[in-house]
C-alpha cells in the first residue's frame, strides 16, 4: 500500500534534512501487525538518532518516532492475539512518523476504548523513566517530599504525576512563569521558577528549605545536572536520594563527597532501559504498572501541542528549542487530540 513517512537520508544536526517521502508498504511479515498511525509523540531521542549521536543508531533511511498509537490494518500469518481494528499502543525505536507502519507484534499492546491516541502515545517513555527513578531506584514513599527539577518537560512531569500518586509532597521547578502556571494546574504543592528565586540560575535551594521547615526534600529528581544538581545537594534532607536522569543543561555535574558524607545521601544514576535488559522481569514488571496507571486514570499526560505529520520539523525543532510543556504529538489519518491545547 501506498504510504508516506518523515525520512531521515543522512546525520546531521539540521532538522530540514528530513523530507516527507511516499512509498510503497510491505505486507507485514508472518509475526508483524501493519498499524494505521492516528498518534505518534515527539522524543529527544528523536533528534539525537536524526543526529547520529543516540546510543543506538537505526540504518538509513529511517523515520523518528518511537511511541504511537493507532489502529491494527493487517496481521502476519502467526499473530493470534491480535484482529484487524484493534486500538494499538506500540513502543519500538523508531518509526513513528509515519502514516503506516509495520511492527512485531510483541511490541504492541491493545489499548482499551477509553484511552485517547493522544495520550496513550504520549506515556511510554516518559513514564518509565519517572516510574524506575521513584519506584525502583528511589524508593520514594508516602508523606515524603519530592523536588523535581525541569518539571515542565516530558519526564519532569510524569515525575510530578507519579509524586501524587505515590502520597509525595511535590515541589516542582521550571524556568518561566508560564510553565508554573501549568505545573499548579496539574496539582503540584510548591512550584519555583529556578531563575528567579535569588536571583540566578540554579537559585532555588533557599525556596526549598523555607517549603521543608529547613530539612530539606526526602528525594531530588534531576534531568538538567549542572549547577542544578549542584543547588540540589544543598537542600536536601539527611538520608536523602538525588536522582540523576541526565544532564539537559549541557554540564556533567561533580559531587561534593563532603555532603554525601555528612548528610548520609545518595547519588543514584537512573537509567531505565538498562533495567529491563539487565533484568527483564522487573522491566516487564514496571512497563505494566505504568500501563496500568494509564488505563485506571491514575496518571494523565500532558499534550501541549499537536502538529501534523507535515509539520514534523517544526514539532522536533520546538522541542529542540526548549518550548514544549509537556509532550508534543504528531497526529494523522483523521485523528485530532482535543485534550492539547494548540494545534499545528
Amino acid at each position: 500500500m501506498l504510504t508516506r513517512s518523515l525520512l531521515c537520508h543522512e546525520l546531521s544536526d539540521d532538522l530540514n534534512q528530513l523530507r516527507l517521502e511516499s512509498y510503497e508498504l510491505l505486507e507485514p511479515s508472518a509475526k508483524q501487525i501493519q498499524v494505521e498511525i492516528k498518534a505518534c509523540a515527539v522524543n529527544f531521542p528523536d533528534i539525537l538518532m536524526t543526529q547520529g549521536q543516540y546510543q543506538f543508531k537505526p540504518p538509513l533511511p529511517f523515520a523518528p518516532g518511537g511511541e504511537f498509537s493507532g489502529v491494527v490494518t493487517q496481521v502476519g500469518e502467526a499473530v493470534t492475539e491480535f484482529s484487524v481494528g484493534d486500538r494499538v499502543v506500540a513502543g519500538g525505536r523508531y518509526g513513528g512518523f509515519s502514516e503506516h507502519i509495520n511492527i512485531d507484534a510483541e511490541l504492541v499492546r491493545k489499548l482499551p476504548e477509553h484511552v485517547s491516541f493522544g495520550k496513550a502515545a504520549s506515556y511510554a517513555t516518559a513514564y518509565l523513566t519517572a516510574y524506575v527513578a521513584l519506584k525502583i531506584r528511589g524508593q520514594l514513599a508516602p508523606g515524603e517530599t519530592l523536588l523535581v527539577h525541569g518539571a515542565a518537560g516530558g519526564v519532569g512531569m510524569a515525575a510530578v504525576d507519579l509524586g501524587k500518586v505515590f502520597g509525595a509532597k511535590v515541589i516542582a521547578t521550571a524556568g518561566t512563569d508560564e510553565k508554573l502556571k501549568v505545573l499548579e494546574a496539574r496539582g503540584v504543592d510548591a512550584a519555583i521558577n529556578y531563575t528567579q528565586a535569588d536571583g540566578r540560575l540554579g537559585g532555588f535551594r533557599e525556596a526549598v528549605k523555607d517549603l521543608t521547615q529547613g530539612e530539606g526534600a526526602d528525594v531530588i529528581f534531576d534531568p538538567v545536572g549542572g549547577s542544578v544538581f549542584d543547588e540540589s545537594m544543598r537542600c536536601i534532607n539527611w538520608g536523602g536520594r538525588l536522582l540523576t536522569i541526565g544532564f539537559t543543561s549541557g554540564v556533567w555535574p561533580k559531587a561534593a563527597v563532603n555532603h554525601i558524607l555528612i548528610k548520609q545521601i545518595a547519588v543514584i544514576g537512573v537509567r531505565a532501559g538498562e533495567i529491563g535488559r539487565r533484568d527483564p522481569s522487573l522491566g516487564r514488571e514496571c512497563r505494566n504498572a505504568i500501563f496500568t496507571l494509564l488505563c485506571d486514570g491514575q496518571i494523565d499526560p500532558y499534550i501541549h501541542k499537536t502538529y501534523s505529520l507535515e509539520a514534523g520539523i517544526a514539532a522536533l525543532s520546538s522541542l529542540q528549542q526548549r518550548q514544549v510543556i509537556g509532550k508534543a504529538v504528531l497526529t494523522m489519518n483523521g485523528y485530532h487530540a482535543d485534550e492539547a491545547s494548540i494545534t499545528i
